[in-house]
C-alpha cells in the first residue's frame, strides 16, 4: 500500500525522516513495525530550529516539481515520522512520487 493518500487538492504523504543523513534524498518506501508504510527521506540538515523540516520541504518540492509554498508539514514537526501535505494535481503528484520512491529504492547504499 502506498504511504500517501489522495485528496481533491493534492496528496498527503507519510514520511520517516533521517536528519544529518549525509545527503538530501528519497530512499524509497519502508514498512514500519506497526505495518504502516512510509516514504524514507534523508536530509543533511540537523534537527534543530526547523532546519531538517525546511530541508524536507525543499527536497519534496524539488522532487515533485512544485513550489516550496505548496509543501506543508501537517504533523510530526518534532518527530522523525511526519505527515506532509502537497498541494497540486493528485494524479500527477502521486505518479511523480511513485517514480521518485522507486528510483530511491534502486540506489546502492554508500
Amino acid at each position: 500500500m502506498d504511504p500517501w493518500r489522495y485528496s481533491t487538492g493534492g496528496i498527503s504523504i507519510a514520511l520517516r525522516v533521517t536528519p544529518r543523513g549525509g545527503r538530501d534524498d528519497i530512499d524509497g518506501i519502508e514498512t514500519l513495525a506497526n505495518g504502516r508504510s512510509v516514504v524514507k527521506v534523508r536530509v543533511r540538515a540537523i534537527a534543530e530550529g526547523g532546519e531538517a523540516n525546511r530541508a524536507v520541504a525543499e527536497l519534496l518540492a524539488k522532487a515533485l516539481g512544485v513550489p516550496k509554498a505548496r509543501v506543508k508539514i501537517v504533523s510530526g514537526v518534532t518527530s522523525r515520522l511526519k505527515q506532509v501535505a502537497v498541494d497540486g494535481d493528485p494524479e500527477i503528484l502521486g505518479e511523480t512520487l511513485r517514480k521518485a520512491t522507486a528510483a530511491g529504492a534502486g540506489k546502492t547504499k554508500d
